[in-house]
This record gives C-alpha cells, sequence and structure tokens, in this order.
C-alpha cells in the first residue's frame, strides 16, 4: 500500500547513512526520540494533575469568567491532535495486522499511541485548569507554554527531514508526512496562543460581572447584540453564541441573560420601514391590499430571501455529490481505479461536499428564521397599530378574541412560511438533477422514476386537500372554542356566583368534541401521508428496477446504490411539496384576514377639529350634529340627532338622562369616537376621559396614576388627596407600588373608579370627560370626590360630566337633558327645572327618594342623643390584625427551571392507554428498520459489482424478493402511523378533560392572581402543542435513534473497526448536547413565559382603546408593544441560533467520521471486503451527519415541546374549591324556608400571605328582612357578599343559614339556593334567551314574564330576533343600564329565598334605580335581602342597616334608630346625602 511506506524508509536509511550525524535525518529515529520525550512529559502532567487535585482548596470557588486566550480553541485543538493519532494508531495496527510487524512499525504505533494519550491528557489538564481557576490570568501554565512551543519545533523539523527524504527516494509520500504536517499546523496556533495573552481579558470580565453576580445592590445592563457584533469566522461557526450558551450551562437563563436583537432585527427599526412601504403601496382608497401587504414583507426580508436563495440552491446540489460518486467509489473498490490516488480524490470529494453542504445547510435554515422572526414582529406591531385606531363599529364585528388570534396565530403562520418560501422552485432543481443522475446510471429507466414519482405526488395531492380541510375546520373549532374560552375566563366570577360554572364547561367541552372529531380524521389522513412518505423511495425504486429489468438495463451494485442514494433524497420534495402548496394556501388566507382587518374603518381623524389651546373662549362646540356607530347608518337608525352645545373653558356642563338616551354617546362625540354622519364638532386644548367602566392596566398603582407621565410629588399627593386614596393606600401591603391584577381584579369597584379619575386629574388637561363616575362609589366618596375634585381641583377646568345623581347638578353651568339621542332641554338647573317633562321626571323620582329621608327624619325625636363609641381607636389598635407576610397578588408566571424531568415523559407516555401500545409502535419502527436495510442490502448483494461479472442471483427474483421486502416496510409504517394517531389523539383528549376540569374547579382566587392570558396560552399553544405536535416528536425521536442505530450497524458490519471511531464521536456529540441543552430548555421556557405579555398586552389595549385615544397615548402604548415584541423575539431567534449552532458541530463531527470510514474503506487491501456491501455502507453513511444532527434535533425539539405537556400538568393539579355536592350532607329541597343568615366571628382574607379584609363579624339578617350594607369603599362589603356565596372561605368563624353552617355542604347546593345581581353587570355572547336561562330550565312564557317585570319586554320584542336577538361579546350591544335590566331578569326567573344586591343599581338613572327597587318589594316580599349601596335612598326603606369600616361592623340597627342619633355614621351618610341636593354644591 502506497501510503504507509515507513519500512521503506527504515530500509533506506540502514543501507545509506555514511556519516555520524545522518542519524538526525531518520524519521525512524527521530520519531522514536519524540516518543520518548511524549512518555516523560506524560509522566509529569499526570503527577501535576494528581498533586493540583489534592492542593485546591476544597472551599466553593464560583466559576468566573477565564482569561486565557482563545480557550475553546485551543482545547479543540488538543481534541483534534488526539482523534487524529487514534486515527493513524488505528490505520496503522489494521494495516500491519495484515503485513507483519517490525521494529520500525513499533515506533511508529508507540508514537501515535503515546499521541493519543498525552493529548487527551492536555484536554482534560485544559479543562480542569479553567473549572478550577478563581484567579484572571490571562497566560497558560508555564509547562504548556514550553511544550507546545517544543512540539511546533520538533513537527516542523520532522516536515523537513520528509520531505528531504521524500527528494531523495522519490517514493509516495509516506503516513509521516500527513502526520507532521498537520502536527506542523496546528502546532503554529498552539504556539502562537500559548506566547501571546488576552489584553481585554478584564474589559470582558467587567462586562460580564454584573450578570453572573445576582446580588440586589447590582443594577443588570442589557447585553448587546453579539450577532451584529460578530465577526466572519465566528458568525460562519455561530460561535457568537458560544457566551450565552456556557452561562445557561452554569444557571438558568433569564429574559436579562439574553442579548439584545441587532437593529436589523429590532421590530423597533423594522416597523417604521414596513409602516412606510405600506402607505406607498396602497391603493387609490389609501387601503391596503393582500398583495400590497406581501410586498412589503418582502421589502423587510428581501436580503435574507436572496441568500437563502442560494444557500438553498448550493445545500440542494452538494446532497447530490455522493450518489453522483458512489458508483465511482463502487468500482473503485472493485479494482478498478481509473488514476493514480483515485480514492482519496474521492474521500476528498464527498469530504467537501459534505462540508460546503453542512455550513450552507445551517446558515440557509437560521436565515429562513431570522426572516420568519422579522415578518412576524412587523405584523404584529401593524395588527396592534390598527388596534390603537380601529372604530368602534368595526370592533364590534370582530371580537377580542378574534383580533388577539390575528396576532397569535396569522402572523405566526406567516412568520413559519419563511421555511417554506423556496421549496416550490428547489423542488424543480432537485427532481431535474435527480432525474439526470439516474439517466447516468440507468438510462431510459429514468422515465419510468419521473412517472413513479409524478404518481406518487399525485396520490398525495387528495391527501393534501384532505388534510388543508381538515385543518381549516379544526382551526375554526378551536376559535370558537378560544373565543368561548376567553369569554368564561373573563366571568368567571359570575360564573360562580350563579353556580354556572359546570354548565358552561360542558359547553367548552362541546365545542372541544367538534376541534376533536376534526383531530381524529387529521391524525389518520397525516399516518396516510407518512405512509406514502416513507413508502415513495420504496414505490420509486421498485418500479425503477422493475423497469430495467423489463428492458434489459444492466443493475449493477454501484448504479443501485447510487439510485438508492437518489430515491432517498427525492423523498423530501415529493412528501413536502404538497406540505409546500397547503402552507402556501394557509399563509396567504393569514395574510388575507389580516389585509382585511387592516381594511377595517378607522376613527375618523377628521370628525373633531382640534384647535390649538388659547385660540378662543370656546372649549367644545358641536353646531347640527348628526352622529352614528354606524358610519353608513340612514337617518332614521341615528344615535344622535341635532345636536348643538357650545361649552366654553371653564364651565362645569352636567349630562343626565334615561337610561339608553344616548348620554355616553355624547361624549364619544366630543372625544371622536363615533362617526360624524353631518355638522361639526369643535375641541381647543387637550383632554382627559374616565370611562363609566373603569379600565385599569396590570401593573402598578403608581403607573396607572402618572399613565406615562414624569413623577411630580407634590401634584401627585394632592391627586390622591383629592380621589380619597390615601387611606386606600395605607391599608395595601405595598402602598401605591401594589401590582393591580388583571382587569384590577384585586381593587374593589370603587377603588378603580378613583384610580380611573386620579389618573385624569394627573394628566392637567384643558377638558375633562367624566362617564358617570360617581356611581361606582359610596355617596360619603361620591360627595367628597365632587366637592374635591370637580369644585376645587378642576375648578379652572371644562368639565363635561354625565351622573345619574341629581344632587350633583345644581353645580352645572349648563345641563344637558337627553332623551331618545336628542338634546331636550338645556340651561341652569333652575332654569329647566319647569320648562319641560323630561328633566322633570328624572327630579321628581330623586325627589321620591328624597322624601323617604324626610319623612323618616320628621319621625325621629329630637333631644336625646346615645353617645356611641367611637371605633376609630378600636380600629387602629386592631391594625396589627392586618398582618401576614408581605407578597404580591399577582405573582411572577411559575416557570420551570433546569432538566425536564422523566416522570414527565412517563406520565405523558402512560397516559393514554397506560402506555400499552408504546411498544408495539417501537417494535413496528425496528421491524421497518430491519426490512429496509434487508431490501438495500439485499439489492447491493445481489447485483453484480460490474458488467462482467456473474449475478448472485437472476433478475426476477431479484426484483421478487425487494418487492416482498418493501411491501413488508410498507405495512411496518401505515402501522406505526395508526398506532401513533390513536395514542395521541386518546393522550390528548384525556389531557384536554384534565386540565379543564381542574381550572373550572379552582377557586376564584386563582383567577384573580392569575392573568387570563396565562391560561389561554396553555388552552391554546399548548394544548396545540400536545394535539398536534408532541405525539409527533416523541416517535420522530425513538424513530430517528433506531435508524442511527440500524446505519451503525451496516457501517460497522462493513468494517468493524469504525466502532473506534464511532465510540469517541458518539461520546463528543453527546457532550455537546448535553452542553447545549440547559440553554435551549431555558430559552425555549423564556419565549412560553413571554408570549403571555404580548397578548395580554394586546387584549388591554384593545378594551381601553378609547381611554389610550382620549389621553393622547398611542405612541407610548406602541413603545410597549413593541419592546413585548423584541423581549418575545429575543430567545426565539436566539433558541434558533442555538441550534444552529450545535447542528453545524454535530455536522462536522459526523463528516469527519464519514471521511475518516471512507479513508479506511480505500486504505484497506484489495479484496478484503466485498465492494457491494462497502458502497451499502458508504450509502448509509451518507445520511449519517443529517440522521446525527436529526436525533438531537428531535430530541433538543422534544425537551422544548415536552414543556407544553409540563405546563398542562402543571394546571391540572390546581387545587379544587370544596366538593360541589356533599351526598352525605345535602340540604332538603325547601331550604333555606326562612331565609335567616348568622354570621359568627367571621374572618376573611384573600390569600394566606394577605392581610385580614373582614375582621371578626358577628351579626344575624333575620329572614324574610331586607338588610342594607353601607361603608366607605373598601370597608369589606363585597368581600362579605363573597364569603356568603363561599367564592372566599373563611380564615375563622362561620356562616349559618336557617342554621345550616354553609361550609358544611356543596358549594352548588348552597349557590343555586341563593341569587344574586352583581356589581358589573355582566352578558354573555349568544342570545337573550341564552343570557336569562343559559341552564335551559324555564319556558319562554316565564321569561317574557321575567322581561316584563324589569322593563325590558318592549325593548326584546321591538329587536327583529325577539329572544333569539343576538347579544355580542361582553354584551356591548347593550347599554350597560340595560344589561343590569338583564341581571335582574335572572333573578326574577330564579326567585330564591335569599337574594343579594351588590350595588346593583350603581350604573342606572334615579327613575330606574326606584323601579328596580318596587320590582324587588313587589316579588320578594318573603324573601331575605341584602343590599350594598351607594344611594342611601335605596337602603332607607330596609328593615336593619349594617355599618361596615375597615372589616369590622361600626353600627347595626333599624335605619330609624340609627337617624336618632346623629354621630352616628349613617346618620352622617344620610346628611351628607341630603346636603348634596342642596345649593351647597352650587355655582
Amino acid at each position: 500500500m502506497e501510503l504507509l511506506n515507513v519500512s521503506r524508509f527504515g530500509m533506506f536509511y540502514n543501507s545509506s547513512m555514511n556519516t555520524p550525524t545522518d542519524f538526525l535525518l531518520n524519521p525512524i529515529f527521530l520519531h522514536g526520540c519524540f516518543a520518548s520525550i511524549q512518555f516523560l512529559f506524560l509522566l509529569f502532567i499526570s503527577i501535576s494533575c494528581v498533586w493540583k487535585r489534592f492542593k485546591i482548596d476544597q472551599t466553593v470557588v464560583a466559576k468566573q469568567s477565564s482569561g486565557y486566550l482563545f480557550l475553546k480553541q485551543t482545547l479543540f485543538c488538543s481534541l483534534l491532535l488526539s482523534l487524529f493519532n487514534l486515527v493513524l494508531c488505528f490505520l496503522n495496527n489494521f494495516y500491519w495486522y495484515r503485513n507483519g510487524w517490525s521494529d520500525e512499525k513499533i515506533v511508529t504505533l508507540l508514537h501515535a499511541v503515546l499521541g493519543t494519550l498525552i493529548w487527551s491528557f492536555v484536554s482534560v489538564y485544559l479543562h480542569t485548569l479553567v473549572s478550577n481557576s478563581s484567579t484572571q490570568s490571562s497566560k497558560y501554565p508555564l509547562v504548556l507554554r514550553v511544550w507546545w512551543v517544543f512540539f511546533f519545533t520538533v513537527s516542523c523539523y520532522s516536515l523537513v527531514v520528509d520531505y528531504i527524504n521524500y527528494k531523495r527516494t522519490h517514493n509516495p509520500p509516506s503516513m509521516f508526512i500527513l502526520s507532521d504536517s498537520v502536527s506542523s499546523l496546528l502546532g503554529l496556533f498552539l504556539c502562537f496562543v500559548g506566547l501571546s495573552h488576552n489584553r481585554e481579558e478584564g474589559q470582558n470580565h467587567n462586562l460580564e460581572e454584573p450578570l453572573l453576580n445576582s446580588s440586589s445592590d447590582r443594577v443588570r445592563v442589557e447585553i448587546p447584540s453579539t450577532y451584529e457584533n460578530a465577526s466572519f469566522f465566528s458568525l460562519l461557526t455561530f460561535s457568537w453564541m458560544n457566551a450565552i450558551i456556557a452561562k445557561g450551562n452554569k444557571k438558568p437563563l433569564d429574559l436579562e441573560d439574553v442579548p439584545q436583537l441587532a437593529d436589523i432585527d429590532s421590530v423597533k427599526q423594522v416597523f417604521p420601514i414596513l409602516l412606510q412601504k405600506i402607505e406607498s403601496l396602497n391603493d387609490e382608497n389609501h387601503q391596503i391590499t393582500t398583495f400590497g401587504l406581501t410586498k412589503a414583507l418582502f421589502y423587510i426580508v428581501w436580503k435574507e430571501v436572496v441568500i437563502t436563495g442560494f444557500l438553498g440552491l448550493a445545500s440542494s446540489l452538494t446532497s447530490f455529490v455522493g450518489p453522483y460518486l458512489i458508483d465511482e467509489f463502487v468500482q473503485y473498490l472493485n479494482g478498478h481505479k481509473a488514476y493514480k490516488n483515485q480514492g482519496f480524490v474521492l474521500v476528498a470529494a464527498f469530504f467537501v461536499s459534505k462540508m460546503v453542504g453542512c455550513f450552507t445547510q445551517r446558515h440557509w435554515y437560521f436565515k429562513l428564521q431570522q426572516a420568519g422572526i422579522r415578518a412576524r414582529s412587523a405584523i404584529v406591531a401593524m395588527i396592534y397599530q390598527k388596534g390603537l385606531t380601529i372604530s368602534g363599529q368595526s370592533k364590534q364585528g370582530n371580537s377580542s378574541g378574534e383580533i388577539i388570534n390575528f396576532m397569535a396565530v396569522d402572523a405566526e403562520r406567516v412568520g413559519d412560511y419563511a421555511w417554506y418560501m423556496h421549496d416550490f422552485w428547489l423542488v424543480l432543481i432537485q427532481v431535474g438533477v435527480a432525474l439526470a443522475l439516474l439517466y447516468k446510471n440507468l438510462g431510459l429507466a429514468a422515465i419510468a422514476s419521473l412517472v413513479a414519482t409524478i404518481v406518487v405526488l399525485l396520490a398525495n395531492l387528495p391527501l393534501g386537500n384532505i388534510q388543508e380541510k381538515l385543518q381549516d375546520d379544526l382551526m375554526k373549532s378551536k376559535d370558537k372554542r378560544m373565543k368561548a374560552t376567553s369569554e368564561i375566563l373573563r366571568n368567571m366570577r359570575i360564573l360562580k356566583l350563579q353556580g354556572w360554572e359546570m354548565k358552561f364547561l360542558s359547553k367548552i367541552i362541546k365545542l372541544r368534541d367538534e376541534e376533536e372529531n376534526a383531530l381524529k380524521k387529521y391524525m389518520y389522513t397525516l399516518s396516510l401521508t407518512s405512509f406514502i412518505f416513507w413508502g415513495a423511495p420504496i414505490v420509486v425504486a421498485v418500479v425503477t428496477f422493475a423497469t430495467c429489468l423489463f428492458f434489459g438495463i444492466p443493475l449493477e451494485s454501484g448504479k443501485v446504490l447510487s439510485a438508492l442514494a437518489t430515491f432517498k433524497i427525492l423523498q423530501e420534495p415529493i412528501y413536502n411539496l404538497p406540505d409546500s402548496i397547503s402552507v402556501f394556501f394557509q399563509t396567504k388566507v393569514s395574510l388575507d384576514r389580516i389585509a382585511t382587518y387592516l381594511r377595517l374603518t378607522d376613527i375618523d381623524s377628521n370628525a373633531i377639529d382640534k384647535v390649538p389651546p388659547g385660540s378662543s373662549d370656546v372649549a367644545v362646540e358641536i353646531i347640527n350634529g348628526n352622529f352614528a356607530w354606524d358610519a353608513n347608518a340612514s337617518s332614521s337608525n341615528l344615535t344622535l340627532k341635532d345636536i348643538n352645545i357650545r361649552v366654553n373653558h371653564g364651565m362645569r356642563v352636567a349630562v343626565c338622562g334615561t337610561v339608553g338616551s344616548g348620554k355616553s354617546s355624547l361624549l364619544s362625540c366630543i372625544l371622536g369616537e363615533v362617526s360624524k354622519i353631518s355638522g361639526s364638532v369643535k375641541v381647543e386644548g387637550t383632554k382627559a376621559y374616565v370611562a363609566q367602566s373603569p379600565w385599569i392596566q396590570s401593573g402598578k398603582i403608581e403607573d396607572n396614576i402618572l399613565f406615562g407621565r414624569e413623577m411630580d410629588r407634590e401634584r401627585y399627593d394632592k391627586v390622591l388627596e383629592a380621589c380619597s386614596l390615601k387611606k386606600d393606600l395605607e391599608i395595601l401591603s405595598f402602598g401605591d407600588q401594589t401590582v393591580i391584577g388583571e382587569r384590577g381584579i384585586n381593587l374593589s369597584g370603587g377603588q378603580k373608579q378613583r384610580i380611573q379619575i386620579a389618573r385624569a386629574l394627573y394628566q392637567d388637561a384643558d377638558i375633562y370627560l367624566f362617564d358617570d363616575p360617581f356611581s361606582a362609589v359610596d355617596a360619603h366618596t361620591g360627595s367628597h370626590l365632587f366637592k374635591e375634585c370637580m369644585l376645587q381641583f378642576l375648578e379652572s377646568k371644562t368639565v363635561i360630566y354625565i351622573t345619574h345623581q341629581i344632587e350633583f347638578l345644581p353645580a352645572a353651568d349648563l345641563i344637558l337633558v337627553l332623551k331618545d339621542g336628542r338634546i331636550t332641554q338645556a340651561g341652569k338647573y333652575n332654569d329647566i327645572l319647569n320648562s319641560g317633562s323630561d328633566f322633570m321626571d328624572l327630579v321628581g323620582a330623586h325627589k321620591d327618594a328624597l322624601s323617604a329621608i324626610d319623612s323618616m327624619e320628621a319621625n325621629v325625636q329630637e333631644g336625646t342623643t346615645i353617645s356611641k363609641k367611637n371605633t376609630n381607636e378600636t380600629q387602629n389598635s386592631k391594625t396589627d390584625d392586618i398582618s401576614g407576610s408581605k407578597a404580591q397578588l399577582v405573582q411572577e408566571e411559575e416557570r420551570e427551571k433546569g432538566k425536564v424531568g422523566f416522570s414527565v415523559y412517563w406520565k405523558y407516555i402512560t397516559t393514554a392507554y397506560g402506555g400499552a401500545l408504546a411498544p408495539f409502535i417501537v417494535l413496528s419502527q425496528i421491524v421497518f428498520q430491519i426490512l429496509q436495510i434487508g431490501s438495500n442490502y439485499w439489492m447491493a448483494w445481489g447485483s453484480p459489482v460490474s458488467e462482467s461479472d456473474p449475478a448472485p442471483v437472476n433478475g426476477s427474483t431479484l426484483i421478487m424478493v425487494y418487492v416482498i421486502l418493501a411491501v413488508g416496510c410498507a405495512l411496518c409504517i401505515l402501522a406505526r402511523g395508526l398506532l401513533l394517531a390513536t395514542v395521541a389523539y386518546k393522550a390528548a383528549t384525556i389531557l384536554f378533560h384534565k386540565m379543564h376540569l381542574s381550572i373550572f374547579r379552582s377557586p376564584m382566587s386563582f383567577f384573580d392572581s392569575t392573568p387570563s392570558g396565562r391560561i389561554l396560552n396553555r388552552a391554546s399553544t399548548d394544548q396545540s402543542a400536545v394535539d398536534m405536535q408532541i405525539p409527533y416528536q416523541v416517535g420522530s425521536f425513538v424513530f430517528a435513534i433506531i435508524q442511527l442505530l440500524g446505519i451503525i450497524a451496516v457501517m460497522s458490519q462493513a468494517a468493524w473497526q469504525v466502532i473506534i471511531i464511532f465510540i469517541p464521536v458518539g461520546v463528543m456529540c453527546i457532550w455537546l448536547q448535553q452542553y447545549y441543552l440547559p440553554s435551549a430548555r431555558e430559552m425555549a421556557r423564556l419565549v412560553g413565559v413571554c408570549k403571555g405579555p404580548v397578548i395580554q398586552n394586546f387584549a388591554e389595549t384593545i378594551s381601553g382603546s378609547t381611554t389610550i385615544r382620549s389621553f393622547d397615548q398611542q405612541g407610548r402604548f406602541q413603545d410597549t408593544n413593541l419592546k413585548l415584541n423584541d423581549d418575545f423575539a429575543r430567545p426565539k431567534f436566539h433558541a434558533a441560533a442555538a441550534m444552529e449552532w450545535l447542528g453545524i458541530r454535530l455536522d462536522m463531527l459526523s463528516t469527519l467520521t464519514f471521511a475518516v470510514f471512507l479513508i479506511f474503506l480505500v486504505s484497506i487491501p484489495e479484496g478484503t471486503i466485498d465492494p457491494s456491501i462497502a458502497g451499502l455502507a458508504a450509502t448509509y453513511g451518507l445520511t449519517l451527519n443529517t440522521l446525527n444532527g436529526w436525533v438531537v434535533w428531535t430530541l433538543t425539539n422534544l425537551e422544548n415541546k415536552i414543556i407544553s405537556v409540563e405546563r398542562i400538568f402543571q394546571y391540572s393539579s390546581i387545587p379544587s374549591e370544596p366538593p360541589l355536592v356533599i351526598e352525605s350532607n345535602r340540604p332538603d329541597d325547601q331550604w333555606p324556608s326562612q331565609g335567616e343568615v348568622d354570621i359568627r366571628h367571621l374572618q376573611v382574607r384573600y390569600a394566606p400571605h394577605m392581610p385580614l379584609v373582614l375582621r371578626g363579624l358577628t351579626c344575624t339578617f333575620k329572614g324574610g328582612m331586607k338588610t342594607g350594607i353601607v361603608g366607605r369603599t373598601g370597608s369589606g362589603k363585597s368581600t362579605l357578599i363573597q364569603t356568603l356565596f363561599r367564592l372566599v372561605d373563611p380564615a375563622a368563624g362561620e356562616i349559618l343559614i336557617d342554621g345550616i353552617n354553609i361550609s358544611t355542604i356543596g358549594l352548588h347546593d348552597l349557590r343555586s339556593k341563593l341569587s344574586i345581581i352583581p356589581q358589573d353587570p355582566t352578558m354573555f355572547e349568544g342570545t337573550i334567551r341564552s343570557n336569562l336561562d343559559p341552564l335551559e330550565e324555564y319556558t319562554d312564557d316565564k321569561i317574557w314574564e321575567a322581561l316584563d317585570k324589569c322593563q325590558l319586554g318592549d325593548e326584546v320584542r321591538s329587536k327583529e330576533g325577539k329572544l333569539d336577538s343576538s347579544v355580542t361579546e361582553n354584551g356591548e350591544n347593550w347599554s350597560v343600564g340595560q344589561r343590569q335590566l338583564v341581571c335582574l331578569g335572572r333573578v326574577l326567573l330564579k326567585k330564591t329565598k335569599v337574594l343579594v344586591l351588590d350595588e346593583a343599581t350603581a350604573s342606572v338613572d334615579t327613575a330606574t334605580d326606584g323601579m328596580i327597587q318596587q320590582t324587588l318589594a313587589r316579588h320578594f316580599t318573603d324573601s331575605t335581602v341584602i343590599m350594598i349601596a351607594h344611594r342611601i335612598t335605596s337602603v332607607l326603606d330596609s328593615d336593619m342597616v349594617l355599618v361596615l369600616e375597615q372589616g369590622l361592623i361600626d353600627e347595626y340597627d333599624s335605619p330609624t334608630k340609627l337617624l336618632e342619633d346623629k354621630s352616628s355614621s349613617f346618620a352622617k351618610l344620610v346628611a351628607e346625602y341630603s346636603m348634596r341636593s342642596n345649593s351647597n354644591f352650587e355655582n
């Protein structure tokens, strides 16, 4: 053999040494000496390591960033030299084993063995050195530096000697030349790093230190983009990811550890470019088309599209080099050498093509993902921007759930399309090259291959169409389910109060059943598609080889193997093309949906003329204004008609009218929210707006009040004082730093309203618009707010306020009375009092209510005043009771850290049928792999190596056996697919039911402290992963492992010695994967955690868009959205890069292994191995790097995706509420017969870490009596009601109803026997019938009767659908007052013995309030009525009044008794309320 000429060199030197110094030119002598020195160094470094081991201080030393230059590259060089010497040792051993031994050969072998050991030790020594280093030394240890210089010197000298000997003997190059060349090159690098030192180590250390040191006094700084600042080599090898992967190995990564995005990828930079491009591409109507949107998106990623196109082309072409060369390689092994060193040229060609393919493919994949992430972020920003400007009418046509879907699903789909964008033209090139290759090998049989390919492709198309339709059905049913889930989560409190949660759960289950039906069909269709995917190469191969047999085309093993490798490559495009077509249409649908949404009507920016402040005396002026929510409304359907008002600066304008008269719409006109049909609106100056339904952002109270403005402590304190918020903040554990839950869930209605008012006051606007802000607060607080805010704080401002409280009207400079969308009266209080009936009706109803106070006070005898103990001291003495460890109600989303436990995998696998089908799935894959290898082995063995060789079997037998094996393969694949689909479907169904039952049965405290975005994320994203991805990820990993073992078996069968290479390479692959996995896992978790805030912020913005626009805060909110988007994209981008970082290293190792294997095959003597079998092993080896990468990729992806299962398991084990029914302790059907409520020593807190809200209440509400509960906002009124319904269980004490302790019976038994009209009127999407009677217990007649009783009968009859009239999301197409009347209708239908009213009349005018009170008095005469009310008149006719103060009973007696004592809290509240009707509020 030409490569190994050591013995010849030895003979040459023995015969030609003439001088004493000639031995210095003998390579044998040189390598012998060097081997001896290596042995001595090995001893020295071993002793040094042992000594250091004992000497190192055993105290824990924190790992610090080392200052060694090119540390990882140095370690890699050492490992490479060790591996290289191992290969030399292996090749020499194999060759000489067959050709005898000599002293020279033993020296050479010894040199290689010692080289392997020494460089392994150096690698370990380097690793140990860094791990234990607590200093920041910039120089390597002296012993290493001396060794590297010596090694380089000796290697260079040896190389010179090799060259001289070559010139003397003219023999072919020996192995020494190869060995010394590699040693010299790597030695040069080691010499360079040994003699240099890292000058920037101090700077680098300081840069990393704040991130590694978690002490609280260090400020975390943003890590700049490592991608943007990377060198070419770093970009090529993805080394710019080294730092974050290393950090992930030391600690669980947090978002702060992930570097920022490069400017080209940051949505902050990309979005303005997209916006500008879209504006330039709008059509003549200034509307964006789908094509225009696509062009604009292409514009922001066009560079990546072009680069990925070239990379994809290069990757595809290099994949055909292997199949092209395999025939030539088999012929070479059979002895047909075309030229000298052909074997090594072929190995070099294989190696270079695989390396080029490796780099191009990795960068292709990375760039595709980069483009996708960028496009997705830009689209999300566009959708968000639209959400800030969309008109109210357009919003009604698209529910918030649907709009969120544009962001969560459609934008994601557009981003994911990046993977498929080059498929259509690449598949043509791949098929063309494959056919040319087949034609070269098999002649006209290539036409049969083309026909078979087309047939397989066509067979896939109908399945693709069915899949697309099923996918569409799946998405639609999922949309419906998510819409319903979103609404239910928003209104979970009312469902629990009414005892409806299980009914609504069954509604979700029913919707899920529809979804599961589509899912089941989809999965079985997927099994058939998978069957075609794996069966395609087999079918094409059978047809092609049968054609060859039929036409007499000779089948040689090289050509057969080349064809098999080509079919394998064709497998991907054949399978992916229908998928690509399907994804193309899905993406087009998504782009159409997004473009349609972006075309929706915006708020008309010209609806109001904004005038700069100081231009005139007029603040607001409307002339001949006609307005409608629907811009296309006819003149008969106008919301507001003939509006003419003029408001000067500094005026106070009150707006009043009955429910549904158009009061809120009038304010919306001034804000520009309603479409202006005709007339003009002029507004001068800035505006601040307080909505009727409080809109509070998640976050700190302080941030809600500041609302984007800088902190001015003096003004801030004044605002808190004016809004009576100081006492509330003192009670809260964290004051104004308390984090508010979603939609202000941990605040009372009054607190939310006052925070809203504080937000408006702090803005220092010119014009203030208040939409009935006093309805949600108690009488005392209401009058305080009116005095402090309206009359004093805003004394010089223009204020327009809606109110149902007549007592606030005299203070107005102008009163507008609305009826049916028209201003029927306008003027000062006394001027319009007698000028029309509409205002008289409102005032009359109010006076009737006040007359109750007067008559009651008239009956009170003056003179005797009962001295009453002031409870302030008591309360102050009890403030210590408000204890408990401080913690926010809303906590950071919990995130599992570290490795996903095996228990999660095991629980998932055994979810369906106890895991009984799993062994059969694995068995079917093993049998498939054996049959597939067997069929290829049969074809390679059964075909002659060349035309001149005899065929081992005849052609018909060859094809017949191949067909039988192929059919066996196909059946195994079909069985595997069907079994996997069955298991996947069953597991998804079980997990869904478990999680949803757990969520619906969880206590209210869970919903208070958990933003709905988190729950929705699990119900949508995580459930989708369990439905569609995880089962196939588990399957893919197992199948890839089995395939990899199959390849190793085939290659080892051809040459068992290759196992020596597989072992170290396998160990290195596993080490790399384990090194990479912690970072990948945490980044995947961060992606999951960072998605919630994006969706939640969007949902909050949509619901509060009117408030945001009124304060002109759109820019700030868009900036927040852009930041959240970048925070979501950062871990996603770096996770994609980390995957390619690993992929490129695994590919290089696999390619190196393959190259060594090929070198071995071309180095062994002819006849040692069957060329056909060697060729088969090489053919399988071609896919080694792909499969090796695939194993790790599927494992990593599985670890990332299994987190979804982990998160679902988390929500499947939420602590449950007490049982719905306790069979052993069920009350009888007549309970409660009296309705007596007995409260004993009641103490309540919302969570163990929160303070007591009720601090020891004891009182009795007599059966059949009406009890009014009053008190300041936040005194515990609503908490008492929640405890009565057991939304919160007492910390101590008990409540008895008719002698039964409510804590001892089932929740449904309790809640079904109580009725409530809640504080926030709630309507569900559906119909009037489904809103009044969701449990379908009553006839239509009963429902009509209830509607008539609550004064809604005529309104509903006027609607086209009558009882089936539609109710939109949140009941938006009904006014707040009408929604409250629907809630009244519900209790009239239910008619229970205990009725609770929780500020039930806050949203209606005095007349409607009176009507509600009369209705209740008439129909609930023998029921116990417990009423929380802010209108004192509502509780004056109560039998008893309970006054609460800071969670304690302040007073409890009949109203008459309490009014007798003028110093009583109740008497003061009544006096305050009475005074508000007098002239003290007048100007």
